[in-house]
């Protein structure tokens, strides 16, 4: 597998870094309706089953557009109007569900707690206890506002012994960190292609369980985001709805490929926690602290405390870090003043040997002789 040099390498947590082989193939022009491309879309769906275990439970329901598309396909299509959600709130993205429960205008509940910090089990426990009406409990398992790893299994485990429905916004996670169907109890998890498949933004998708989608028909609030209307034509005529992405969809293809052939998600995991390691390690010899433990890190994006020093400026770093080949991602926390570095993508070890390199080098520039926070 290649990468162009001349391209800056993208420390974020998507759109992401991509191969040599994934872009050439969008150099192609797709007829939507052509067997070629009616098979490219089939064995895709029978992939991301096959990553996840699910091909005896699930279907796959594939949609356009970026991640925050499925998400929303996903919440009108399966939380029936009558339905009450309980979101656990970690971040961003989990804030950004129950925003578009508001404008879904479905009843919710919100369980938040800091950036840095995982779910209340015991509370989770005892609110599906309390409340009958809570039909569906909605989680994202990493949360890239902080790079926190959700327990997401035992999350499952209560959420089944109360018989609701969980949906899992998986963006980050998928595909690098296991989700397996016989392991873990899911009626949907959510993702796109843009992430640790390691494809181009443009296309999300939704793994549901068959029985679950079979009765949502009529719970929809848009005609395009109707993931039951989508999963029925897919059905019966083997072609999207309306014009699908077609050169996203043979690009995550040829994406799809290399994942396998570096091993799945096992393989792909092992990358990425190395990636993970030589950053902290390599940013922990400038001064730089994490803010998340060890425990609680997932190897998809670590947030870096901001240093103390006066000289530190966050938009000239980046500027500086960017000339030298590498785009760094701004801090979204609200606990502390941050920024985030990603281990995502078509990158490897050397790559963040190189980034690391790369801050060192910057510092020097701008004066800055350690990257130490003021909390240490």
């Amino acid at each position: 597998m290649t990468r162009n040099a001349n391209d800056a390498r993208l420390l974020t947590p998507g759109p992401l870094t991509t191969s040599q082989e994934t872009k050439e193939v969008m150099l192609h022009d797709w007829g939507s309706r052509d067997s070629d491309f009616i098979e490219i879309n089939r064995r895709i769906r029978m992939q991301l089953l096959k990553i996840a275990s699910a091909e005896a439970s699930h279907v796959c329901v594939p949609l356009q557009g970026s991640g925050t598309f499925v998400v929303e396909a996903a919440l009108g299509t399966l939380i029936p109007r009558d339905g009450k959600a309980l979101i656990l709130v970690n971040g961003a993205y989990g804030k950004r569900i129950a925003k578009i429960l508001d404008y879904l205008n479905r009843e919710y509940l919100v369980h938040e707690t800091a950036e840095d910090t995982t779910p209340v089990l015991s509370r989770l426990d005892s609110t599906l206890a309390g409340d009958s009406k809570i039909s569906h409990v909605v989680v994202v398992h990493c949360e890239t506002t902080s790079g926190i790893l959700n327990p997401i299994g035992e999350i499952a485990d209560i959420v089944a012994r109360h018989a609701r429905s969980l949906l899992i916004d998986a963006m980050s996670a998928f595909g690098a960190i296991p989700m397996e169907a016989n392991q873990i109890r899911f009626d949907a998890v959510m993702a796109s292609s843009n992430k640790c498949l390691e494809g181009i933004p443009g296309m999300g998708f939704a793994l549901i369980r068959k029985d679950v989608l079979e009765r949502s028909q009529g719970n929809a609030h848009s005609l395009s985001l109707d993931l039951y209307e989508q999963w029925k034509n897919m059905e019966a005529t083997s072609q999207w709805r309306f014009t699908p992405p077609t050169h996203v969809i043979v690009a995550f293809d040829k994406a799809l490929q290399q994942f396998h052939e570096e091993g799945g998600v096992g393989g792909r995991n092992e990358r990425y926690s190395e990636n993970c390691r030589i950053l902290i390690d390599g940013m922990a010899k400038l001064g730089f602290e994490t803010l998340l433990s060890s425990d609680l890190q997932a190897p998809i994006i670590v947030t870096f405390k901001m240093p103390e020093d006066p000289k530190f400026d966050f938009n000239e770093f980046y500027d500086r870090v960017k000339d030298k080949g590498f785009v760094l991602y701004p801090g979204k926390l609200t606990v502390a003043p941050s920024f985030r570095i990603g281990c995502i993508g078509h990158l490897f070890p050397e790559d963040m040997r190189e980034a690391v390199e790369a801050v060192e080098a910057t510092m020097k520039e701008i004066g800055v002789e350690s990257g130490k926070p003021s909390s240490s």
